[in-house]
């Protein structure tokens, strides 16, 4: 293995543990403290696996995070972050079609932090962020997130499912 996919996963691991924590948090502030850990340790995952549509994508979702974080985020802002990170994500992509996935995930991702109010609403945008993230990192072999972010799927339907049932 070339030290540089050992040094993504080890990077790729910390990521995973920081999103697992972000999906049993309660309140939208602890998901999101979280969540700005996950996206520090994916630009490094990016950085060491030469993948510079994860790169940039994760750059500019961590400015959300910590705007999501500190609850600023505002329309204007989500708007310039939406546009910066579409065409910063499509300049940088160097991996095809599957480089747009960090695009779309972002874009979708950063809609939903916006709009929504509630950790529940988050943990639906989660499910379709880490499905698209999975596949990326998966092409790009970064396994601990591929693996992590599948069982995060499956934990966070279970944990709609049982705040459904409440």
């Amino acid at each position: 293995m070339q030290p540089f996919l050992i040094i993504g996963n080890i990077f790729s691991f910390l990521a995973s543990v920081c999103t697992a924590v972000s999906v049993v948090k309660r309140s939208k502030t602890d998901f999101m403290y979280w969540q700005v850990g996950n996206t520090i340790f994916a630009i490094l995952t990016n950085i060491a696996l030469l993948s510079y549509s994860g790169v940039t994508t994760n750059s500019v979702s961590l400015v959300r995070n910590v705007l999501a974080y500190k609850n600023k985020l505002s329309f204007v802002k989500t708007a310039v972050i939406l546009g910066i990170s579409i065409t910063l994500g499509m300049i940088f992509n160097n991996r095809g079609l599957i480089g747009i996935l960090p695009v779309f995930s972002s874009a979708g991702y950063t809609l939903c932090v916006y709009l929504t109010k509630n950790e529940q609403q988050l943990r639906y945008a989660l499910i379709v962020d880490l499905s698209l993230w999975a596949a990326y990192y998966l092409y790009i072999q970064a396994y601990p997130s591929v693996i992590t972010y599948t069982i995060l799927n499956i934990w966070t339907a279970i944990q709609i499912i049982r705040n459904i049932k409440k």
